[in-house]
């Protein structure tokens, strides 16, 4: 269970996070507590996580997806462009994550 409360944590965050961007500095009400809800779900499956994996690699697998995936919400729904250097930083954290999960000795408690 602690993968798909991983997987889960990093959803409500990049919902609660895509949220934040249409909040308008939190001036639109819905939006808003898409965020408040969701950062509030966010940590609390993350908390949930961190019974059994340490801190480190989970905060870097969180972290580590929330990136692309809020990134390819921001194209997808936002519109934005990532220019070359983005999409090189974006591409050596995912090399990051997939290093951490397949080579590291860290112990799963």
């Amino acid at each position: 269970m602690t993968f798909v409360y991983l997987v889960l944590a990093i959803v409500a965050e990049v919902i609660a996070t895509s949220a934040l961007k249409a909040s308008t500095g939190f001036t639109r009400p819905l939006p808003s507590v898409v965020v408040v809800v969701g950062y509030g779900l966010a940590f609390y499956l993350l908390s949930l996580v961190l019974r059994t994996l340490p801190v480190g690699v989970a905060y870097a697998i969180w972290a580590g997806l929330g990136i692309v995936l809020v990134t390819l919400v921001g194209i997808v729904v936002f519109g934005e462009k990532p220019d070359l250097p983005a999409v090189l930083g974006i591409s050596l954290i995912v090399a990051g994550v997939v290093l951490l999960q397949v080579f590291s000795k860290m112990n799963v408690h």
